[in-house]
Formats: structure tokens, C-alpha cells, sequence
């Protein structure tokens, strides 16, 4: 299991700078012009995680297998996209489509890069983008509640379920509010009802400061902007300059770690959103490991030993007996399973386990 992330921001921040050193491709291509990209370029890029290592030497296995999380460049939006300018209408379709929003931000100065706004104002531009976002929500919601009210004056049981919800997001919109700011008070079935909606201003946000390589390691004003703005909405930020993840991408694996230093960084900058895309859409890792792979196994924060199995074939889901279960921790300290058997640290989990991050799990099951 992974995710998808769209990036999105306004032409010329950067996107697709981003997006091929990311994936370590020239698929999308970088220009200094409005909508370079058209069609929506994907890219699927392994998840660093450093455990995987050491599990698979522990566990002598001859294959390593990480989890992957997709990355869509989307084309840039400009102001009235909602109405269909530029090319917003494929702009927000393809939105609807991913399961976060990966918000690039210029905040760099570069007088031979032009800005569609004529000005380096990263918080603005964050701005226009949710405003478009906002009134195309508040436009479909505006149309499907119409029908919804009727339905549930009918005493249509899925519509009287539908339309608190419905009503409530509307409210939020039409107080200048996206829909996300509306989760933290929703039950768990409500919510369900609202990722139904697909509302574009529900997705979880992260934003990328898009920084000249000189303040990589430190940011600077616009990113301290942005980063006080992420503070205040509850989303997340990461501050990452495209122009050394394109240089990373060019280079030979023995060489990244000088580059780094020289820049004054600890690691690549797509370690850290990725990290901070995890944390956004809660999600964990647990491991399998044996003589063919040791693997990584992505599933959302809270999800029980069954469901987790599930995502491995549906057939451990459907026949789950137990799952015996190992801690990261242990499971290194200890030097592998039969050392955590014999300390008593390998523990048989039932259908009520929730999944911690780090596991290592191997799954019992009959068909």
C-alpha cells in the first residue's frame, strides 16, 4: 500500500524541478513558461527507510523490497481556475485524484524566472491556490446538497446521513474555511462520509518551500512565512531547494553524502517529505522478513493485525488466525526471531492488535 501525492502550486515555482529529481527522471519537462506541464506526469519512488537495511542483515534475506509512494506533477493553477481559466478544469480533476497535497512555494528570489503574480509572495500564492480550491468546492457542494435536502425530506436514510455533513462543510466554505479545518470534530463515520464528498479542500496539506541552494540548510524569510502560516492552519511544511534534489538525482550514490555535507545538509531533501507526508496522512510501516525479502508494508496509523494482513493479499485478512509479532527494537537487540522467541519477545497477537510502527509481523491464516 501507498499514496498519492499531488504537486501543485502556481507556474514557475518549481513543481517540476521538484518532481524530476524526485523521481530521478527528466519525465515532466522544466521550463520557464506557464502550464510546461500538461498532462499530469506520475512517479513512483521507493520510501527510504534505514531499518530495512538492518532488518534484511539480520534476517540474511537476498532481496530488499521498501514500499513506494506515488507522486503526481499536476499543471500549474493561476487565479480563476475554478472557473476554468488557464487549465483549471483538469487542474482540479486531477486533485481529486490523489490522496494529498504536496503545495510547492517559491520562495526564492531569481529575476530570470518569471512569477505569475509578478512578485515572490509565498504566503499570497498559497492563498490563491485554496481560494480556487474553496469556491470549486463550495460550487459542487452548493449544487449536491440541493438535491441532497430533497432526498432527506423524503426520508431517504442515506441522504438524512449525508446531509449534516454536507451542510456542515458547506459552512466552513462559505465562511472562508477549507473542509479540512472542519475533521477534528467529525466521528469516525462522519468522516467516512465526508472523504465520500471527495471535496478537494479536504485533503491533508504539505508545503514545500522551494529555497536557492544558499538557504537550504537554514531557510530564510519567505520560508519563515510559510512555515507560520502551516503552523496556524495544522498542516505541515518542509523546506527543500529543487535545484540540490536536482543535482542529488544526477549524481552516483557515493558521492550524495559529500554533496550533502558541503551543502550543509544532513540528508535528501526527499527523506524529509516523505517523512513529513507519513506523518500528515498518519501512516506507520511494519516489516516481513525471510531468506527471499525482508519488505515494508505501509497501512494507515491504527489499523488492526487482520486489516494490515490484508494489504499483503486479501486471502490473510479473510482466514487471519493470529500474528506473531516482534518490536523493531527487539527484534535488533536481540539479533533476529529465534533470539526474540527464545526472550520471550515474539508475541502471538490476536484480531483486536493495532499494528505499531516497526513491527515485524508474520501472519497465521487458513483458507
Amino acid at each position: 500500500m501507498g499514496f498519492r501525492c499531488g504537486i501543485v502550486g502556481l507556474p514557475n515555482v518549481g513543481k517540476s524541478t521538484l518532481f524530476n529529481a524526485l523521481t530521478k527522471t527528466a519525465a515532466a519537462q522544466a521550463a520557464n513558461y506557464p502550464f510546461c506541464t500538461i498532462e499530469p506526469n506520475t512517479g513512483d519512488v521507493a520510501v527510504p527507510d534505514p531499518r530495512l537495511q538492518v532488518i534484511a542483515k539480520i534476517g540474511k534475506s537476498a532481496q530488499i523490497v521498501p514500499t513506494r509512494i506515488t507522486f503526481v506533477d499536476i499543471a500549474g493553477l493561476v487565479r480563476g481556475a475554478s472557473k476554468g481559466e488557464g487549465l483549471g478544469n483538469q487542474f482540479l480533476a486531477n486533485i481529486r485524484e490523489v490522496d494529498a497535497v504536496v503545495h510547492v512555494l517559491r520562495c526564492f528570489e531569481d529575476d530570470d524566472i518569471t512569477h505569475v503574480e509578478g512578485k515572490i509572495d509565498p504566503v499570497a500564492d498559497a492563498d490563491t491556490v485554496e481560494t480556487e480550491l474553496m469556491l470549486s468546492d463550495l460550487e459542487s457542494l452548493e449544487r449536491r446538497v440541493v438535491a441532497t435536502r430533497k432526498r432527506a425530506s423524503a426520508k431517504d436514510k442515506e441522504s438524512l446521513a449525508v446531509l449534516p455533513v454536507m451542510e456542515a462543510a458547506l459552512a466552513k466554505l462559505t465562511d472562508g474555511q477549507p473542509v479540512r479545518t472542519l475533521l477534528p470534530t467529525l466521528a469516525p463515520d462522519e468522516l467516512a462520509i465526508l472523504r465520500g464528498l471527495n471535496l478537494l479542500t479536504s485533503k491533508p496539506v504539505l508545503y514545500v518551500c522551494n529555497v536557492a541552494e544558499a538557504d537550504a540548510a537554514t531557510g530564510n524569510a519567505h520560508s519563515r512565512a510559510v512555515e507560520e502560516m502551516a503552523a496556524r492552519q495544522g498542516a505541515g511544511s518542509v523546506i527543500i531547494s529543487a535545484a540540490i534534489e536536482a543535482e542529488i538525482a544526477q549524481l552516483p550514490e557515493n558521492e550524495v553524502g559529500d554533496y550533502l555535507e558541503a551543502m550543509g545538509l544532513t540528508e535528501p531533501g526527499l527523506d524529509r517529505l516523505i517523512r513529513a507526508g507519513y506523518d500528515l496522512l498518519s501512516l506507520i510501516t511494519y516489516f516481513t522478513v525471510g531468506p527471499k525479502e525482508t519488505r515494508a508494508w505501509t497501512i494507515d496509523r491504527g489499523w488492526k493485525a487482520p486489516r494490515a494482513a490484508g494489504v499483503i493479499h486479501t486471502d490473510f485478512e479473510r482466514g487471519f488466525i493470529r500474528a506473531q509479532t516482534i518490536a523493531y527494537n527487539d527484534f535488533v537487540t536481540l539479533g533476529g526471531e529465534v533470539a526474540a522467541k527464545e526472550a520471550g519477545k515474539a508475541r502471538d497477537e490476536g484480531k483486536e492488535y493495532v499494528v505499531q510502527d516497526g513491527d515485524i509481523m508474520m501472519f497465521k491464516f487458513n483458507t
